[in-house]
């Protein structure tokens, strides 16, 4: 077998400048980790948002967090928590009260992207949503957070939804 050695890696080649740097969608994956962390601590503790972020970027290193991101979801789902909820709740067969505390938190944060940041693909918010919940959550909530997002979307996102079908 004859080997091509141009495709060996050479430790002494220049490194490209953005090398070892997250992407922004890297970091944006951070954010949202934190984020759902910060909201299940919110609903569960009933603290303040202010209080959650501080002691957040306190304890967490953000080099490779979208920080702007992360503040921007931790204080939208709170902000939008009623919308959020209604929105939610066609789509459930239970009482988001029934619903375990770290789905409710991907659920709220996926919904609240849904909502408000329409520049995230909606299939980029479920996979990411998905991710999220296999990360935290039961053993099968990821099939859960799955389900609802795919009945959510369609009509948060009818527009978008409708294109992708063509």
């Amino acid at each position: 077998m004859i080997s091509d050695e141009s495709d060996r890696f050479n430790p002494r080649d220049p490194k490209p400048a953005d090398a070892g740097k997250p992407s922004k969608s890297a970091k944006r994956r951070e954010a949202r980790k934190l984020a759902t962390q910060a909201l299940y601590q919110w609903h569960m503790a009933r603290q303040s948002v202010n209080e959650i972020e501080a002691q957040f970027r306190v304890d967490n290193d953000f080099t490779d967090v979208d920080g702007a991101y992360f503040r921007e979801i931790l204080h939208g789902v709170p902000a939008k928590k009623d919308e959020i909820d209604a929105a939610l709740k066609p789509c459930l067969a239970l009482a988001l009260e029934e619903l375990d505390p770290v789905e409710l938190a991907v659920l709220r944060l996926s919904t609240w992207e849904l909502m408000m940041r329409v520049d995230v693909p909606y299939r980029v918010v479920i996979n990411e949503g998905i991710e999220l919940a296999k990360v935290f959550g039961a053993t099968d909530g990821h099939k859960f957070v799955n389900g609802v997002l795919d009945k959510l979307a369609p009509s948060l996102r009818e527009a978008e939804a409708k294109a992708n079908k063509r």
